[in-house]
């Protein structure tokens, strides 16, 4: 059994062949799918795919760094209501994105510290975007790490250092598609790294791992990045499931 700890599959890239595609994914014992939240654009979406799809798709809930705008405030509110009406698995995906526009630098900083304290306060992890900003979201998550902090750095493609750094702080990695890329570096990193501080994610409908790069990725293709990784640190396949899904299972409490 392989959980996919992070994949959008409520987007409207899969709404031609959401079930199809879902049954890829338990083809290639794909179990559970975790699905983190973006904003309230897709919030009913995902909450929808949810429950057609029972418990093998668990939402999260939060506000991403790249729907952080002026009206951040009321989106923020709009989460808290959505955590005052049920449980979710995590409050993700939320964080710091310097890629695509500085703009609203002060007001993701708001947003990522507002989403902290309520992963404190629900004693749930925090999914933790960080798009050229590791070193910013480390630390954030230094000045809040109290000893009751826990989560995952998702997508993480930074450096060694930056990496013991995450796995000081109890944190785990969130390993994709990006650790097939051949000049990722990524796979040079995760020589050093323990198995036991990762799980695995896809990202769907994005960075999907070599031979699909390029495309549309989809969570079956977590096989490719358990290929990569299992040929990286020289252990079997199943290994890497085992142990990846172990950690899931500890950090969510699937």
């Amino acid at each position: 059994m392989i959980i996919d700890t992070h994949s959008h599959i409520y987007l409207p890239e899969f709404d031609a062949d959401r079930t199809a595609m879902l049954a890829r994914a338990e083809n290639e014992r794909i179990e559970i799918i975790l699905m983190p939240a973006i904003d309230n654009q897709t919030h009913s979406t995902m909450l929808k795919t949810e429950q057609d799809f029972g418990e093998k798709c668990m939402s999260m809930m939060a506000l991403h760094p790249c729907s952080v705008k002026e009206g951040y405030k009321q989106e923020l509110k709009i989460v808290r209501e959505y955590f005052e009406k049920r449980q979710f698995v995590a409050v993700g995906e939320t964080g710091l994105d310097f890629y695509w526009d500085r703009t609203f630098t002060k007001e993701q900083y708001e947003s990522f510290q507002a989403q902290i304290e309520l992963a404190l306060q629900y004693d749930i992890p925090v999914v933790i975007h960080s798009r050229n900003s590791i070193d910013e979201c480390i630390k954030v998550i230094s000045e809040n790490q109290k000893g009751g902090l826990k989560g995952v750095f998702h997508c993480f493609s930074g450096s060694i250092e930056q990496a013991n750094q995450i796995i000081d702080l109890g944190f785990y990695l969130g390993i994709g598609g990006v650790v097939t890329f051949k000049n990722s570096g990524l796979d040079k990193v995760m020589l050093d790294i323990d198995m036991k501080n990762v799980v695995l994610e896809t990202d769907a409908p994005y960075l999907a791992p070599v031979p699909f790069r390029g495309k549309r990725n989809e969570c079956s293709y977590l096989k490719y990045v358990v290929e990569k990784l299992s040929e990286v640190k020289n252990v079997s396949k199943e290994e890497i499931e085992n142990i990846t899904t172990r950690n899931a299972r500890k950090l969510f409490e699937l």
